[in-house]
């Protein structure tokens, strides 16, 4: 009786080893979970629809078990669209892995509904509102209207081109040659005197002038030909 039982005991050494260093091991599923609401919180300001999407884990991977896996991504990297989301663990065992993902972001743009052309301001009924997935656009598509409406494109536009901001220049509030005042405020005075701009500059760009007694000057463009001058 006693050898059979140390036989047992034997054989079930190995397989209770096995099962206790499986235990020890990281479970991938949990780490696609990870990726999946770190997303989610990137994204949480975009408008419209968002689904996230994210990759399959190599099955023969083998990390060791880690209590709190963080999710990051490198400097500069988006979270929408094809993107690579980085989780590691630092305690007990240090490890890192990457793990492909892809964000959608079906939402209304903004689109040329004519040529537009380069330099001529844009109005209301030269945009159509249409929807689709931004995540999968460049950076900067416009989803107000009113984000375009008096910009002038930088080069010609065909009908049906999603709208960018780097592609639209905002509307001139101070032109070239124009006399303009300069203004200069302190928490209890302000002063004004006159001036004529050097170049154009759109709202809060910096604008340039000279004044009567021949001085260049730089400061805040604002509407109204001012240009707001630091003390």
């Amino acid at each position: 009786m006693k050898r059979h039982l140390a036989a047992l005991l034997f054989l079930a050494a190995p397989l209770a080893c096995a099962q206790q260093q499986l235990a020890q091991r990281q479970n991938l599923p949990a780490l696609r979970t990870v990726v999946e609401q770190y997303l989610q919180t990137q994204v949480a300001g975009l408008p419209g629809q968002v689904t996230v999407k994210v990759g399959a884990v190599d099955p023969r991977t083998s990390l060791a078990a880690c209590p709190a896996p963080e999710a990051f991504q490198q400097p500069g990297a988006r979270a929408w669209g094809k993107t690579t989301v980085g989780v590691r663990c630092t305690a007990p065992a240090p490890w890192t892995i990457y793990i492909q993902a892809t964000v959608s972001v079906v939402a209304d743009y903004v689109a040329a509904a004519v040529p537009l052309a380069q330099g001529q301001p844009v109005d209301a009924g030269q945009l159509v509102m249409m929807k689709g997935d931004i995540a999968a656009m460049p950076n900067g598509i416009i989803t107000d209207m009113a984000q375009a409406v008096g910009r002038t494109p930088t080069a010609s536009l065909q009908a049906g081109t999603p709208l960018r901001l780097d592609t639209l220049k905002s509307r001139p509030v101070v032109q070239q040659g124009q006399a303009v005042r300069l203004v200069s405020k302190g928490s209890n005075f302000s002063v004004s005197s006159e001036g004529r701009a050097l170049a154009n500059a759109g709202e809060g760009q910096v604008a340039q002038a000279r004044t009567q007694s021949g001085t260049v000057v730089s400061g805040t463009a604002r509407a109204g030909g001012i240009i707001e001058v630091a003390i």
